[in-house]
């Protein structure tokens, strides 16, 4: 009986890490936060990240557009400002009941609803402009597919930067904030 019990504990105990969302480390030159994702929400957009995650993409980009108590942005650009290559777009998933809280992680895009590749923001506030409304173009939204679980100390910090113009750009930082690297967090919270 107390193997059998054993078992049963391991079994619920093993399914129960399985079940846990995944979470990336954000390593950058004003300290690291932690992002839980949500694939159960966001399907495609969380492999696509996790695509970009896994190959090393984000090592050497920056959060480019900051604006304090909106959002801050990042995970496309070179610090020297050029544009990485990036793979196809992806399907908007925005309709997926997540909402563009303070802390959440969203996909940044063009005006094309299905756009997105590589960066994304962290919102600092609650931005409900963005949210889904419908699937109008206008109104379909960004998609969010996380969280900030630790750290907001440092995404504050970030959006604290003070920001200028660099060539068409604006709201760039004035000292570079480096995105050394994004990495499973082998040690989730």
């Amino acid at each position: 009986m107390r193997q059998l019990y054993a078992l049963l504990l391991l079994t619920l105990l093993s399914t129960s890490a399985l079940a846990a969302n995944p979470q990336v480390v954000v390593d950058t030159n004003r300290g690291s936060f932690i992002i839980e994702l949500y694939p159960e929400k966001a399907p495609k957009t969380v492999a696509n990240f996790m695509q970009y995650v896994n190959s090393g993409f984000y090592k050497g980009t920056i959060f480019h557009r900051v604006i304090n108590r909106f959002m801050i942005q990042g995970g496309g650009f070179a610090a020297d400002m050029t544009e990485k290559d990036t793979r196809a777009p992806i399907v908007n998933e925005a309709a997926n009941g997540l909402k563009n809280d303070i802390g959440t992680i969203a996909m940044a895009r063009t005006s094309d609803p299905d756009s997105a590749t590589s960066q994304f923001f962290i919102n600092l506030e609650n931005n409900q402009f963005l949210n889904y409304q419908s699937p109008d173009p206008e109104l379909i939204g960004y998609c969010v597919f996380g969280r900030v679980l630790k750290g907001m100390d440092v995404v504050r910090e970030i959006a604290a930067s003070r920001t200028g113009n660099m060539g068409p750009y604006s709201d760039v930082p004035k000292e570079t904030v480096l995105i050394n690297e994004i990495k499973i967090n082998n040690a989730p919270l």
